[in-house]
């Protein structure tokens, strides 16, 4: 099966080929960095790493970008708020983001472009604008002019008056449109400021993304990802100035949206205050339970967070990992299975490949032989590797948050336990099992001896 992916800009699913064939392009619209993100910022983070991995593993290659947002307004709220300089408040939470994707498990992408070090690029690109007739300077502002462009709203598919409300944009008077939006403003002194053709100022929102996408990716990308949220107004102005700027040229030929995650039935997001920040969650939870929550439903559609569906997680995890600890003394290399490729070529079909990870450690837990047991780790672990799951040592997943020498009374605890059933003391075996249980210890006893886990 080729891979196929749900193109938002044609509303089909369609059969992926990329324009180079031995290296596809990929962009992904980051984070602005004012405060920590919550966990529906990294709903796509994780989906399209998964899908970054199908693409290196088919093609070889990938160029792949997200870009971090560190100018915007609300640094500059942030900043005035703490007393501090843009840069600290920047600086901070783009590596604290970093960080967070790291634990989350996703591959570090092979472009990460700030908007601050693109502003001679993005300058440029609104100098473009304006040559062709689709900007104009206006009281220290360059907008962009909708009415420029006879397919603007061709991605999301709405209506002028749709676009007007939906996009809540300043009905400034020297605006032609008012629908035309910003691409320069001017700064006070306060605030941080480059000088320009049009006087010291910053580059709007949507004009950063264009110009990083250009300046590493080319004039026309492969893929470009983000959330639903963003596809209008942010994707549609993108679509509309790049095209506008590269004579035509389609900006993107996929563009892919992950769907929101909910939280009580509403949208999660920090108007409704709502919001769960990945920093708190990581402090909660494991980091590959929230890795597998967020991959359990297909990212097109809507993903309900819970405390139940990460505690399903770990339970999941639970015995995906006591698997491969029955199989510790199996020497074996991951091989991704033919049917969790298939699920992933199926628009990234991760509820499908999750229940093949699940048939197979089914199928290893019966298989005998070295060699049937080797090929069913490979499997195993394979499959997991296509997901970015099952990656740590057994041990380490049941022994997270415990430290090393907690480990070693727990081992000698179900040591005596063995050797008591052992001499049939049976009495003793059940007092240490009590013991291990009203310390949140669980026991089971296999065919291949004891496993245990915490509560």
């Amino acid at each position: 099966m080729s891979l196929r992916l749900h193109n938002t800009l044609t509303r089909r699913v369609e059969a992926f080929a990329p324009l180079d064939p031995t290296c596809p392009t990929m962009y992904l619209c980051g984070p602005t960095v004012y405060n920590y993100v919550h966990i529906g910022n990294a709903r796509g983070p994780v989906v399209f790493d998964v899908l970054a991995g199908v693409l290196r593993r088919r093609f070889g290659n990938l160029r792949y970008a997200r870009n971090i947002t560190d100018v915007d307004d609300k640094i500059n709220n942030a900043a005035r708020e703490a007393g501090v300089p843009i840069s600290a408040i920047t600086d901070k939470y783009t590596q604290a983001y970093r960080e967070e994707m790291a634990l989350l498990g996703v591959a570090p992408q092979e472009l990460q472009p700030k908007a601050t070090e693109h502003i001679p690029q993005i300058v440029a690109m609104i100098e473009t604008l304006i040559e062709r007739g689709h900007a104009y300077a206006a009281e220290g502002h360059v907008l962009f002019a909708v009415d420029s462009y006879a397919e603007y709203g061709k991605l999301s598919r709405r209506d002028p008056e749709d676009m007007l409300a939906g996009a809540r944009v300043e009905v400034a008077p020297y605006k032609r449109n008012p629908g035309d939006f910003v691409l320069w403003k001017p700064s006070t002194d306060d605030l941080p400021g480059w000088d320009s053709p049009w006087g010291r100022g910053r580059p709007g929102w949507h004009i950063e993304c264009s110009a990083m996408a250009e300046a590493h990716l080319g004039e026309t990308i492969d893929i470009h990802a983000g959330g639903i949220d963003l596809q209008f107004p942010h994707h549609e102005n993108e679509v509309a100035q790049s095209e506008c700027a590269h004579g035509g040229k389609p900006f993107a030929r996929f563009w892919l949206h992950n769907g929101m995650l909910v939280f009580g039935g509403a949208k999660m997001s920090k108007s409704l205050g709502n919001v769960e920040r990945i920093h708190d969650l990581l402090a909660q939870w494991p980091a590959e339970a929230l890795r597998y929550s967020l991959l359990s439903a297909h990212y097109r559609q809507p993903l309900d967070w819970t405390p139940a569906l990460i505690e399903q997680s770990i339970r999941t995890l639970d015995r995906l990992y006591g698997t491969l600890r029955d199989l510790a003394d199996v020497d074996a290399s991951p091989a991704i299975p033919q049917s969790v490729e298939d699920a992933l070529d199926d628009d990234l079909n991760t509820p499908q490949a999750l229940a093949e990870i699940a048939r197979i450690a089914a199928d290893a837990r019966k298989v005998e032989g070295p060699d049937a047991r080797r090929e069913a780790k490979a499997a195993l672990l394979g499959a997991g590797l296509a997901l970015g799951l099952l990656q740590q040592a057994p041990a380490d997943w049941f022994g997270r948050g415990a430290s090393n020498e907690d480990d070693a009374r727990i081992q000698a605890l179900i040591d005596e336990r063995i050797a008591a059933k052992a001499a049939r003391d049976f009495a003793r075996a059940d007092a240490i099992r009590k013991q291990l249980a009203d310390d949140g210890i669980l026991l089971e006893d296999t065919p291949q001896g004891v496993r245990w886990k915490r509560g």
